[in-house]
């Protein structure tokens, strides 16, 4: 869909949110989520929510948000590292597909199937040709499920390299927080340059008009967080009329058998 922007020039919202509204809207967005995640589980929609993006770029925290008010059976949340020993030698979309979510469910992937044009590329875990073919099978991936019925709302966490060198000093210093680095951080980081190159090269591969990227600059948090929620809110929401859910005579009649109870007129 046309080249994009160097990602380290996208531009970063500037200047701190005040608490009190932060707060209000995110409690308004999490419930709107929540109204959607009713609607999918009545209805039998299928959503997946693909996160990717920098290490310390908030994915962790912005995930806390969007399951925070969610009705926990049905929202499947996927830590995608490095493949398991029986992932191995199968091909790289394979595990991907025994995590998609049922009928009702919504499936959400902390990092993605993009790893085989992002850490699999810069890495050399996969060669020039199966990266450079990927593109096209992940495009014919997402157009398959949307195809089918799933929504896919696919987010970019990007960070600045000052900010991201913040975060994670922050996290050396705090010892509940140092679990979260590992030496491949800094191989990560210190790739800088090529992992930019390669962000830009999915974005402008694989920005397609039924499962666009969204990038969300993250140097503030707290306003990151509200624009993916909001993101996600329109996405979700697009051609969707919420309705309340109706009590049925068969469910009002076996209430009033056995607790005596007579629904509000009211209501």
């Amino acid at each position: 869909m046309g080249k994009r922007p160097v990602l380290d020039k996208v531009e970063m919202i500037d200047g701190p949110i005040d608490e009190k509204s932060y707060e209000s809207e995110l409690k308004e967005l999490q419930e709107r989520l929540l109204a959607l995640q009713i609607h999918h589980i009545k209805t039998g929609g299928r959503v997946i929510l693909g996160i990717d993006g920098w290490d310390a770029a908030g994915k962790g925290g912005l995930i806390e948000r969007i399951v925070g008010r969610l009705e926990p059976k049905s929202v499947h949340v996927w830590r995608i590292s490095a493949p398991t020993p029986a992932e191995q030698g199968r091909h790289y979309l394979w595990r991907f597909w025994q995590r998609l979510p049922a009928p009702g469910d919504w499936g959400i992937f902390d990092r993605t199937w993009y790893g085989r044009v992002l850490v699999e590329r810069i890495e050399g875990f996969c060669d020039k040709k199966a990266w450079k073919r990927a593109y096209h099978e992940i495009n014919e991936f997402e157009h398959q499920l949307v195809d089918d019925g799933v929504r896919i709302v696919k987010l970019l966490m990007h960070v600045s390299a000052d900010e991201q060198k913040r975060r994670m000093i922050e996290r050396l210093e705090d010892p509940h927080k140092r679990y979260k680095i590992g030496p491949e951080d800094f191989r990560n980081i210190a790739k800088r340059k090529e992992y930019v190159e390669a962000y830009d090269d999915m974005l402008e591969r694989t920005d397609t008009k039924y499962a666009p990227w969204h990038v969300i600059a993250t140097d503030h948090k707290k306003w990151a967080r509200l624009t993916a929620l909001r993101i996600l809110v329109e996405e979700l929401g697009r051609d969707v009329k919420l309705t309340e859910h109706e009590l049925t005579p068969e469910i009002a009649d076996l209430a009033r058998k056995l607790w005596g109870w007579k629904p509000d007129k009211k209501n």
